[in-house]
């Protein structure tokens, strides 16, 4: 499996400085939302394509800005364009662009937590996947004509993957090596408890239960493990362990509960969120 970078993401630092063949692979889906922050990935570009003019990737990016500058300056790629993989570079974990023929990859992030108060440990990596074919029928009519600027200023598009029947994924890879599944339900427990407290009162305690019951004690989920977190048609939460069903259970409240924590106000990870956001518009503009 080949893994690359999107070639349309690009950090935004207050000085940017000239790329080189490792800075290519740094963090992905940061996209370039303005006008300066446009010329700055160009430039970061064509500074790559320069120390590495064999590479086609970093050359068909190139490509993209000089044949039509009136084409928004952050990039968007089709299904059939997109990588077969990419990979985390704080982690390493390698995470498929699509899932299920139609769900793309639209933001990596990493969950952390701090032990003891003294250091933060990397518990699991997490991709955020949203349905091609959803996103363009229910969301392309609303916001599709919008323009960058235009979304970032709509309140309403901040929440829309939370809200709307959409297919979305978080998938976790585990990168904690001593993580036990007591811990996973635990963490659960305690992050999903307080959202269903915060979206439907403190009545929910049965469905908490329902959702964090399905980690039983005889399933072990060693460094490289995958859990899936799936929402699908008609608000029904699916989750899976290494491709293993473990159970179903049809609730918007726990399904917005879910993916608040990664998509939401305060999420694990907020530049995860931040590139959710831009490539979902990316999707919508195709």
């Amino acid at each position: 499996m080949v893994s690359f970078r999107f070639p349309f993401s690009f950090s935004q630092p207050p000085n940017p400085t000239p790329a080189t063949p490792s800075s290519a692979t740094s963090r992905p889906f940061t996209a370039a939302v303005t006008l300066a922050a446009g010329a700055a990935a160009f430039a970061g570009v064509a500074a790559v394509t320069h120390t590495n003019p064999t590479n086609p990737f970093l050359q068909n990016a190139l490509n993209f800005f000089l044949a039509d500058r009136s084409l928004p300056l952050w990039g968007s790629l089709s299904l059939n364009d997109t990588p077969a993989s990419v990979v985390d570079s704080k982690t390493g974990v390698s995470f498929p662009s699509v899932l299920d023929g139609t769900r793309r990859l639209l933001g990596i992030g990493l969950r952390r937590k701090r032990v003891l108060g003294l250091k933060n440990i990397d518990v699991y990596a997490y991709g955020i996947y949203a349905d091609d074919i959803d996103v363009k029928k229910l969301l392309s009519k609303k916001y599709g004509k919008l323009s960058l600027s235009e979304l970032k200023q709509n309140k309403e598009y901040n929440d829309v993957l939370l809200e709307t029947d959409i297919g979305v994924t978080v998938r976790l890879q585990i990168v904690y090596g001593k993580l036990s599944i007591g811990s996973v339900r635990s963490a659960f427990e305690e992050s999903v408890g307080t959202r269903l407290q915060k979206f439907g009162g403190s009545d929910n305690q049965e469905l908490l239960q329902r959702f964090t019951s399905q980690f039983k004690d005889e399933i072990k989920i060693p460094r490289g493990s995958i859990i899936d977190l799936s929402r699908e048609p008609g608000y029904v939460l699916r989750t899976t362990i290494d491709g293993n069903d473990v159970g179903s259970i049809q609730s918007k409240l726990l399904c917005k509960s879910i993916l608040d924590l990664y998509i939401g106000e305060e999420p694990f990870d907020k530049q995860a969120k931040e590139d959710v956001k831009l490539n979902l518009a990316s999707v919508l503009q195709e």
